[in-house]
């Protein structure tokens, strides 16, 4: 297997050097294309994703993930078409002088090379990613799970055949063998791929981190917190809880932890009151789990073991701890957060900007929900992943976040004396 996979590492490696020459229009043509070929291919994609569907408990918060349909499909598209209307960060003048020896000296912005995807039970960022990567001039190597095996390879068929429809070589898009071994290649692929993104759990983030030999951008574990200060309105914490809690909980921006000040303890059963709706069960600390008992569903409420805070739930379960203060919620928060999407819900400037200055995460919040963390929800069409570290790129990574840049230089004959 390892060898056979190098080889096609190689025509990779080949075909990234080869679309570097393609024009923006070119690309944003085969992204339309794409984008209007979803359709016509619908029922071949949704064939496939109910074979993996059939293989996974529904009962698994990664169901929710594998899933597409019609709307999710449509919804997909119309990401595509997006990136295609953004504008190209390629060949960007990032900076620009002339030294007083008359060479000119140009940074510009230029693809990164070939990227690495490794991921769980996502089909969309199948094609996601090949959109961002493609319009950012980059080759694309796919590692996806087991689970979303037929869903994969019917999408990248798919691609295959509108990148042949355009002349573009198909080995820009390479998806890799289902099997764990095919992993392990790839992390060592040292002079074929040029960074691996991981996209899924903590677990597959610090296995990709611990093994790789290529350089590596942590995405996707989100520990996420919403501080309910005692400056905050209740009206506006409620609509922003349940927001974050139940619109998608498997997702990574997904709320799991709810702080609340203790002054504000008697507002808290109406602050979680509509999630019982959607069958929320919360994981109270003693004090919150006392003020709760009587008001939300004894069926819903538990009292909280230590696991139950620090954990991505992915599921429509969440936790409630106390706290005495502001410097306190921002204790809980440095010790348990994954550096992804914090917030807070405050009326107080003071309390706002101390939690801003503080908080050590990518994207950080006041007074909305931490839903928002999506490079489409910033304008950036769709996204890579959620960066969580500090180097190279932080929140989402979009198409600016997949490049680089080179110095160009431009003289007539000086030397250096």
């Amino acid at each position: 297997m390892q060898e056979a996979i190098t080889q096609q590492l190689k025509a990779v490696q080949q075909a990234s050097r080869d679309i570097v020459t393609l024009n923006d229009a070119a690309i944003n043509c085969l992204l339309l294309d794409l984008a209007d070929s979803i359709p016509a291919h619908q029922e071949l994609i949704l064939d496939a994703n109910r074979k993996d569907l059939d293989r996974m408990d529904q009962t698994d918060p990664m169901y929710d993930r594998l899933l597409l349909s019609e709307s999710r499909l449509e919804a997909i598209a119309g990401d595509i078409r997006n990136v295609a209307t953004l504008p190209s960060p390629l060949d960007l003048i990032l900076e620009q002088r002339t030294l007083q020896n008359g060479l000119e000296l140009k940074k510009v912005s230029v693809p990164i090379g070939v990227i690495g995807i490794i991921y769980e039970a996502r089909p969309n960022v199948t094609f996601d990613v090949f959109a961002l990567c493609l319009k950012s001039g980059n080759a694309t190597v796919l590692k996806g799970g087991s689970d979303a095996m037929y869903s994969n390879v019917a999408i990248v068929d798919l691609i295959h055949t509108v990148l042949k429809k355009h002349a573009i070589n198909p080995d820009t898009l390479y998806l890799l063998p289902s099997e764990r071994e095919a992993a392990a290649v790839m992390l060592n692929a040292v002079g074929f791929i040029d960074m691996i993104i991981p996209r899924g759990s903590q677990k597959l983030i610090d296995f990709v981190r611990n093994n790789a030999k290529v350089p590596v951008i942590e995405t996707g574990a989100g520990i996420v917190h919403t501080y309910f200060d005692k400056s905050g309105d209740l009206n506006i914490g409620q609509q922003i809880i349940f927001n974050a809690k139940t619109r998608r909980p498997s997702v990574c921006n997904a709320l799991d932890t709810l702080l609340i000040h203790q002054e504000r303890l008697e507002d808290l059963a109406e602050l979680v009151e509509p999630l019982a709706a959607k069958q929320v069960v919360l994981f109270g600390d003693e004090t919150a789990y006392v003020k709760l008992h009587g008001t939300y569903p004894d069926a819903l409420l538990h009292l909280a073991e230590p696991e139950h805070f620090g954990t991505e739930f992915l599921s429509l379960n969440m936790s409630v701890k106390t706290v005495a203060s502001l410097e306190e919620a921002l204790e809980h928060i440095a010790h348990y957060s994954s550096r992804h999407s914090e917030a807070i819900i405050a009326d107080d400037p003071e309390a706002k900007e101390i939690f801003f200055k503080r908080v050590d995460a990518a994207v950080v919040y006041a007074n909305t929900s931490t839903a928002f963390t999506d490079g489409a929800q910033f304008g950036l069409g769709a996204e890579i992943g959620i960066s969580t570290q500090k180097l190279h790129a932080r929140g989402p990574m979009a198409l600016k976040e997949l490049t680089t840049y080179k110095w160009i230089i431009e003289g007539n004959g000086q030397t250096r004396p």
